[in-house]
Protein backbone atom coordinates (compact mmCIF):
# COMPACT_ATOMS: atom_id res chain seq x y z
CA UNK A 1 0.00 0.00 0.00
CA UNK A 2 1.58 3.30 -1.02
CA UNK A 3 -0.07 6.25 0.75
CA UNK A 4 1.43 8.83 -0.98
CA UNK A 5 1.38 10.57 -4.21
CA UNK A 6 0.50 14.11 -5.67
CA UNK A 7 -2.05 15.82 -4.56
CA UNK A 8 -4.83 16.94 -7.30
CA UNK A 9 -7.46 19.14 -8.06
CA UNK A 10 -11.31 18.32 -9.11
CA UNK A 11 -11.37 17.81 -13.28
CA UNK A 12 -13.03 20.21 -15.03
CA UNK A 13 -16.92 20.07 -15.26
CA UNK A 14 -17.86 17.48 -18.33
CA UNK A 15 -14.21 16.10 -18.60
CA UNK A 16 -12.80 13.02 -18.22
CA UNK A 17 -11.95 11.88 -14.76
CA UNK A 18 -8.82 10.52 -16.45
CA UNK A 19 -7.35 13.49 -17.75
CA UNK A 20 -4.49 14.89 -15.96
CA UNK A 21 -5.38 17.67 -13.37
CA UNK A 22 -3.79 20.34 -11.49
CA UNK A 23 -1.75 20.12 -8.13
CA UNK A 24 -3.04 22.09 -5.66
CA UNK A 25 -2.03 22.53 -1.51
CA UNK A 26 -4.16 22.90 1.34
CA UNK A 27 -4.01 26.59 1.21
CA UNK A 28 -5.83 26.30 -2.24
CA UNK A 29 -8.60 24.48 -0.38
CA UNK A 30 -9.00 24.92 3.00
CA UNK A 31 -9.84 27.62 4.96
CA UNK A 32 -7.20 29.64 7.17
CA UNK A 33 -5.84 27.65 10.20
CA UNK A 34 -7.61 24.43 8.73
CA UNK A 35 -4.86 24.32 5.80
CA UNK A 36 -2.25 24.91 8.45
CA UNK A 37 -2.90 22.50 10.68
CA UNK A 38 -3.36 19.52 7.96
CA UNK A 39 -0.46 20.66 6.42
CA UNK A 40 1.81 18.15 8.18
CA UNK A 41 -0.34 15.30 6.61
CA UNK A 42 -1.29 16.78 3.20
CA UNK A 43 1.09 13.99 1.44
CA UNK A 44 -1.59 11.53 2.81
CA UNK A 45 -4.68 13.15 2.18
CA UNK A 46 -6.95 13.06 -1.16
CA UNK A 47 -7.13 16.53 -1.10
CA UNK A 48 -9.67 17.28 -4.24
CA UNK A 49 -12.31 14.92 -2.36
CA UNK A 50 -15.01 15.75 -0.23
CA UNK A 51 -15.69 12.61 1.82
CA UNK A 52 -19.72 13.01 2.33
CA UNK A 53 -19.71 12.91 -1.33
CA UNK A 54 -18.40 9.61 -1.26
CA UNK A 55 -19.76 7.85 2.20
CA UNK A 56 -22.85 7.93 3.57
CA UNK A 57 -25.34 6.94 6.31
CA UNK A 58 -22.75 7.59 8.98
CA UNK A 59 -23.38 5.33 11.57
CA UNK A 60 -21.06 5.10 15.04
CA UNK A 61 -19.94 1.83 15.91
CA UNK A 62 -17.11 2.38 18.49
CA UNK A 63 -15.80 5.09 19.96
CA UNK A 64 -12.00 6.02 21.21
CA UNK A 65 -10.21 8.24 22.89
CA UNK A 66 -9.13 9.88 19.37
CA UNK A 67 -12.39 9.53 17.60
CA UNK A 68 -15.18 7.63 16.90
CA UNK A 69 -15.55 4.89 14.15
CA UNK A 70 -18.54 4.64 11.88
CA UNK A 71 -20.27 2.07 9.57
CA UNK A 72 -20.62 4.04 6.42
CA UNK A 73 -22.18 3.44 3.18
CA UNK A 74 -20.16 4.00 -0.68
CA UNK A 75 -22.15 5.74 -2.64
CA UNK A 76 -23.74 4.29 -5.85
CA UNK A 77 -23.29 7.44 -7.84
CA UNK A 78 -19.49 8.10 -6.24
CA UNK A 79 -16.92 8.68 -9.28
CA UNK A 80 -14.78 6.49 -7.73
CA UNK A 81 -12.03 7.10 -10.65
CA UNK A 82 -11.29 10.08 -8.21
CA UNK A 83 -10.28 8.22 -5.35
CA UNK A 84 -6.52 8.66 -5.78
CA UNK A 85 -5.30 8.09 -2.86
CA UNK A 86 -7.02 4.02 -2.42
CA UNK A 87 -4.44 1.48 -2.82
CA UNK A 88 -5.26 0.20 -6.27
CA UNK A 89 -6.43 -3.47 -5.29
CA UNK A 90 -8.63 -1.85 -3.00
CA UNK A 91 -10.15 0.78 -5.49
CA UNK A 92 -10.26 -2.07 -8.19
CA UNK A 93 -12.56 -3.70 -5.77
CA UNK A 94 -14.81 -0.63 -5.23
CA UNK A 95 -15.06 -0.33 -9.11
CA UNK A 96 -16.75 -3.91 -9.59
CA UNK A 97 -18.22 -4.13 -6.62
CA UNK A 98 -20.33 -0.58 -8.30
CA UNK A 99 -20.32 -2.00 -11.42
CA UNK A 100 -21.86 -5.17 -9.92
CA UNK A 101 -24.65 -3.01 -7.79
CA UNK A 102 -23.26 -4.12 -4.63
CA UNK A 103 -23.88 -1.84 -1.33
CA UNK A 104 -20.78 -2.13 -0.17
CA UNK A 105 -19.37 -1.08 3.61
CA UNK A 106 -16.48 0.45 5.03
CA UNK A 107 -15.22 2.17 8.55
CA UNK A 108 -14.53 5.96 8.95
CA UNK A 109 -12.64 7.06 11.70
CA UNK A 110 -12.85 10.27 11.99
CA UNK A 111 -10.55 12.61 14.25
CA UNK A 112 -11.27 16.12 15.03
CA UNK A 113 -8.66 18.94 14.08
CA UNK A 114 -8.76 22.00 16.82
CA UNK A 115 -6.92 24.97 15.83
CA UNK A 116 -4.08 25.04 18.25
CA UNK A 117 -3.28 21.06 16.94
CA UNK A 118 -3.56 18.03 18.29
CA UNK A 119 -1.30 15.65 19.79
CA UNK A 120 -3.35 13.05 18.30
CA UNK A 121 -2.80 13.91 14.67
CA UNK A 122 0.84 14.17 15.49
CA UNK A 123 0.55 10.72 16.43
CA UNK A 124 -1.23 10.07 13.38
CA UNK A 125 1.14 11.32 11.29
CA UNK A 126 3.69 8.99 13.04
CA UNK A 127 1.65 6.18 12.61
CA UNK A 128 1.13 6.82 9.06
CA UNK A 129 4.87 6.94 8.40
CA UNK A 130 5.49 4.28 10.09
CA UNK A 131 3.38 1.55 7.76
CA UNK A 132 3.74 2.89 4.37
CA UNK A 133 4.01 0.35 2.25
CA UNK A 134 3.01 -1.85 4.59
CA UNK A 135 -0.06 -4.07 3.52
CA UNK A 136 -0.21 -7.54 5.22
CA UNK A 137 -3.77 -9.81 5.62
CA UNK A 138 -3.29 -9.76 9.41
CA UNK A 139 -2.90 -5.70 9.33
CA UNK A 140 -5.39 -3.23 9.51
CA UNK A 141 -4.50 -0.90 6.74
CA UNK A 142 -5.75 2.70 6.42
CA UNK A 143 -6.69 2.98 2.73
CA UNK A 144 -6.71 6.73 2.51
CA UNK A 145 -7.41 9.90 4.67
CA UNK A 146 -9.84 13.24 3.75
CA UNK A 147 -10.92 16.38 5.37
CA UNK A 148 -14.07 17.45 6.13
CA UNK A 149 -14.29 21.69 6.23
CA UNK A 150 -17.98 20.85 7.60
CA UNK A 151 -17.19 19.73 10.84
CA UNK A 152 -13.54 20.49 11.26
CA UNK A 153 -12.43 16.88 11.20
CA UNK A 154 -10.36 14.13 9.95
CA UNK A 155 -11.83 11.29 7.61
CA UNK A 156 -9.76 7.66 8.17
CA UNK A 157 -10.98 5.30 5.47
CA UNK A 158 -10.29 1.64 6.96
CA UNK A 159 -11.86 -1.87 6.75
CA UNK A 160 -14.74 -2.13 8.32
CA UNK A 161 -14.43 -5.23 10.82
CA UNK A 162 -16.88 -6.69 12.62
CA UNK A 163 -15.39 -6.55 16.38
CA UNK A 164 -12.37 -6.35 18.82
CA UNK A 165 -11.02 -10.15 21.16
CA UNK A 166 -11.95 -8.10 24.00
CA UNK A 167 -15.49 -7.48 22.25
CA UNK A 168 -16.00 -11.28 22.31
CA UNK A 169 -13.95 -11.84 25.40
CA UNK A 170 -16.83 -9.56 27.67
CA UNK A 171 -19.42 -12.16 26.15
CA UNK A 172 -17.20 -14.70 28.00
CA UNK A 173 -18.99 -13.77 31.34
CA UNK A 174 -22.62 -14.32 29.31
CA UNK A 175 -21.73 -17.65 28.34
CA UNK A 176 -19.66 -17.77 25.08
CA UNK A 177 -17.07 -20.02 25.29
CA UNK A 178 -13.74 -20.32 23.78
CA UNK A 179 -12.36 -23.50 22.17
CA UNK A 180 -8.47 -24.04 22.12
CA UNK A 181 -8.34 -24.50 18.53
CA UNK A 182 -10.32 -21.15 17.96
CA UNK A 183 -7.65 -19.55 20.77
CA UNK A 184 -4.73 -21.16 18.45
CA UNK A 185 -6.60 -19.35 15.64
CA UNK A 186 -5.83 -16.01 16.71
CA UNK A 187 -2.65 -16.46 17.79
CA UNK A 188 -1.74 -17.62 14.55
CA UNK A 189 -2.83 -14.98 12.33
CA UNK A 190 -1.59 -12.51 15.24
CA UNK A 191 1.81 -13.95 14.65
CA UNK A 192 1.78 -13.52 11.12
CA UNK A 193 1.16 -9.98 11.25
CA UNK A 194 4.00 -10.02 14.13
CA UNK A 195 6.48 -12.39 12.23
CA UNK A 196 5.82 -9.51 8.96
CA UNK A 197 6.55 -6.74 11.00
CA UNK A 198 9.73 -8.22 12.06
CA UNK A 199 10.82 -8.59 8.33
CA UNK A 200 10.81 -4.46 8.61
CA UNK A 201 12.19 -3.85 12.12
CA UNK A 202 8.88 -2.50 13.47
CA UNK A 203 7.70 -3.25 17.13
CA UNK A 204 4.06 -2.88 17.80
CA UNK A 205 4.35 -2.34 21.55
CA UNK A 206 0.65 -2.23 22.60
CA UNK A 207 -0.45 -6.12 21.18
CA UNK A 208 -3.88 -6.76 22.88
CA UNK A 209 -7.23 -7.89 22.67
CA UNK A 210 -8.63 -3.97 22.50
CA UNK A 211 -5.98 -3.91 19.16
CA UNK A 212 -6.65 -7.38 17.67
CA UNK A 213 -10.18 -6.89 15.04
CA UNK A 214 -11.84 -9.58 13.55
CA UNK A 215 -13.40 -9.28 10.11
CA UNK A 216 -17.15 -10.67 8.78
CA UNK A 217 -14.58 -13.35 7.02
CA UNK A 218 -12.87 -14.80 10.21
CA UNK A 219 -9.84 -12.88 9.51
CA UNK A 220 -8.02 -11.13 12.88
CA UNK A 221 -6.53 -7.81 11.88
CA UNK A 222 -3.67 -6.32 13.96
CA UNK A 223 -4.31 -2.20 14.33
CA UNK A 224 -3.35 0.68 16.45
CA UNK A 225 0.49 1.65 15.49
CA UNK A 226 0.66 4.63 17.82
CA UNK A 227 2.81 3.29 19.99
CA UNK A 228 4.86 0.91 17.51
CA UNK A 229 8.63 2.17 16.55
CA UNK A 230 11.31 0.96 13.83
CA UNK A 231 14.59 0.00 15.06
CA UNK A 232 18.02 -1.33 13.64
CA UNK A 233 18.67 -5.28 13.95
CA UNK A 234 21.80 -4.06 15.44
CA UNK A 235 20.49 -1.41 17.84
CA UNK A 236 16.97 -2.69 18.80
CA UNK A 237 17.36 -1.20 22.54
CA UNK A 238 14.67 1.28 23.27
CA UNK A 239 13.88 3.50 26.68
CA UNK A 240 10.19 4.56 26.50
CA UNK A 241 7.97 2.94 29.05
CA UNK A 242 4.50 1.82 26.88
CA UNK A 243 1.96 -0.27 26.69
CA UNK A 244 -0.66 -1.56 28.97
CA UNK A 245 0.28 -2.97 32.54
CA UNK A 246 -1.55 -6.18 31.88
CA UNK A 247 -0.14 -6.83 28.69
CA UNK A 248 3.57 -5.21 29.06
CA UNK A 249 6.32 -6.92 29.38
CA UNK A 250 8.51 -7.01 32.65
CA UNK A 251 11.60 -5.82 31.44
CA UNK A 252 9.51 -2.47 29.61
CA UNK A 253 8.86 -1.54 33.23
CA UNK A 254 12.41 -2.47 34.61
CA UNK A 255 14.30 -0.21 32.16
CA UNK A 256 16.08 -0.07 28.63
CA UNK A 257 15.10 -3.40 26.58
CA UNK A 258 15.21 -4.82 22.89
CA UNK A 259 11.72 -3.73 21.45
CA UNK A 260 11.58 -6.41 18.82
CA UNK A 261 10.99 -9.19 21.86
CA UNK A 262 8.07 -7.69 24.05
CA UNK A 263 5.62 -8.35 21.40
CA UNK A 264 5.82 -11.67 22.19
CA UNK A 265 5.00 -11.68 25.71
CA UNK A 266 1.99 -9.31 25.10
CA UNK A 267 0.94 -12.37 22.79
CA UNK A 268 1.33 -15.07 25.79
CA UNK A 269 -0.75 -12.55 27.73
CA UNK A 270 -3.68 -12.18 25.46
CA UNK A 271 -3.95 -16.05 25.00
CA UNK A 272 -4.11 -16.31 28.71
CA UNK A 273 -7.25 -13.42 28.38
CA UNK A 274 -8.42 -15.86 25.95
CA UNK A 275 -8.39 -18.69 28.02
CA UNK A 276 -9.30 -16.82 31.61
CA UNK A 277 -11.88 -14.00 30.35
CA UNK A 278 -9.03 -11.55 31.81
CA UNK A 279 -6.42 -10.15 31.36
CA UNK A 280 -3.47 -11.79 33.71
CA UNK A 281 -2.85 -10.27 37.10
CA UNK A 282 -6.33 -8.11 37.00
CA UNK A 283 -7.47 -9.85 39.57
CA UNK A 284 -4.54 -9.54 42.24
CA UNK A 285 -3.08 -6.35 44.14
CA UNK A 286 -0.51 -7.59 44.16
CA UNK A 287 2.32 -6.03 41.26
CA UNK A 288 2.70 -8.19 37.82
CA UNK A 289 5.36 -10.75 38.18
CA UNK A 290 7.79 -12.22 35.35
CA UNK A 291 5.75 -15.25 34.74
CA UNK A 292 1.88 -15.76 34.54
CA UNK A 293 -0.79 -16.78 37.41
CA UNK A 294 -1.42 -19.58 37.56
CA UNK A 295 -4.66 -20.76 34.95
CA UNK A 296 -8.37 -21.49 37.25
CA UNK A 297 -8.88 -24.96 35.24
CA UNK A 298 -5.59 -25.77 33.83
CA UNK A 299 -6.25 -29.81 33.24
CA UNK A 300 -9.07 -28.35 29.88
CA UNK A 301 -6.11 -27.11 27.94
CA UNK A 302 -3.18 -29.51 26.05
CA UNK A 303 0.25 -29.57 27.10
CA UNK A 304 1.34 -27.82 23.74
CA UNK A 305 -0.74 -24.71 24.89
CA UNK A 306 0.52 -24.61 28.70
CA UNK A 307 4.13 -25.36 26.65
CA UNK A 308 2.98 -22.20 24.89
CA UNK A 309 2.66 -19.38 27.49
CA UNK A 310 5.81 -20.63 29.23
CA UNK A 311 7.49 -19.68 25.99
CA UNK A 312 6.06 -16.58 25.48
CA UNK A 313 6.73 -15.28 29.11
CA UNK A 314 10.46 -16.41 28.82
CA UNK A 315 13.30 -13.92 29.77
CA UNK A 316 13.85 -11.74 26.72
CA UNK A 317 17.11 -13.20 25.88
CA UNK A 318 15.75 -16.77 25.50
CA UNK A 319 11.96 -15.75 24.57
CA UNK A 320 11.27 -17.12 20.77
CA UNK A 321 10.35 -14.77 18.30
CA UNK A 322 7.11 -14.95 15.81
CA UNK A 323 8.59 -17.33 13.49
CA UNK A 324 10.13 -20.05 15.99
CA UNK A 325 6.60 -19.67 17.81
CA UNK A 326 4.44 -19.92 14.33
CA UNK A 327 6.18 -23.91 14.07
CA UNK A 328 4.37 -24.51 17.77
CA UNK A 329 1.68 -27.53 17.57
CA UNK A 330 -0.50 -25.29 19.61
CA UNK A 331 -0.57 -22.81 17.09
CA UNK A 332 -0.63 -25.26 14.11
CA UNK A 333 -3.94 -26.87 15.55
CA UNK A 334 -6.14 -24.14 14.57
CA UNK A 335 -10.02 -23.99 13.63
CA UNK A 336 -10.92 -22.85 10.09
CA UNK A 337 -12.21 -19.48 9.15
CA UNK A 338 -15.85 -21.22 9.02
CA UNK A 339 -15.64 -21.38 12.75
CA UNK A 340 -14.12 -18.01 13.55
CA UNK A 341 -17.48 -16.89 11.11
CA UNK A 342 -19.69 -19.09 13.74
CA UNK A 343 -18.35 -17.09 16.59
CA UNK A 344 -19.29 -13.99 15.48
CA UNK A 345 -22.87 -15.00 15.13
CA UNK A 346 -22.63 -16.58 18.04
CA UNK A 347 -21.77 -13.24 19.61
CA UNK A 348 -24.80 -11.10 18.08
CA UNK A 349 -26.75 -14.03 19.45
CA UNK A 350 -25.38 -13.41 22.98
CA UNK A 351 -25.76 -9.59 22.72
CA UNK A 352 -29.09 -9.94 21.71
CA UNK A 353 -30.06 -12.04 24.73
CA UNK A 354 -28.35 -9.74 27.11
CA UNK A 355 -30.56 -6.73 25.66
CA UNK A 356 -33.45 -8.54 25.87
CA UNK A 357 -32.68 -9.53 29.71
CA UNK A 358 -31.79 -5.87 30.68
CA UNK A 359 -35.22 -4.65 28.95
CA UNK A 360 -37.22 -7.32 31.10
CA UNK A 361 -35.01 -6.15 34.14
CA UNK A 362 -36.00 -2.54 33.65
CA UNK A 363 -39.52 -3.49 33.17
CA UNK A 364 -39.61 -5.16 36.52
CA UNK A 365 -37.79 -2.04 38.07
CA UNK A 366 -40.43 -0.02 36.78
CA UNK A 367 -43.23 -2.05 37.89
CA UNK A 368 -41.99 -2.43 41.19
CA UNK A 369 -41.55 1.71 41.47
CA UNK A 370 -45.15 1.64 40.50
CA UNK A 371 -46.46 -0.70 43.30
CA UNK A 372 -44.24 1.20 45.95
Amino acid sequence: MTLGGPFTAPPIPGSSPFSSVTPITPNQRYRGWLSEIVKPLEEFIDEPIDPRDYYLDLTEVAEGESGSVYAARISDNANLARLSKLPPLIKARDVEGQANGETMFVAIKTVPILPSGSAKLDELRKELNMIRGIMHGNILAMHALYVDSVEDSLWIRMELMERSLADVVVLCEEGLVLQERVIARFTHDTLEALQFLRTHNIAHRDIRSDNLLLNSQGMLKLTDFSNAVKVSTNSPIVHDTVGILYWQAPEVRAGPYNALKIDIWSVGATVWELAQAAPPFADSTDPPTDRWPKLSKPEIFSPAFHEFLRLCSEPASSRPDAQELLKNSFVNNTCGRPVVRQLLQQCTAVEKLVSQRQELEEEDEQATLMIS
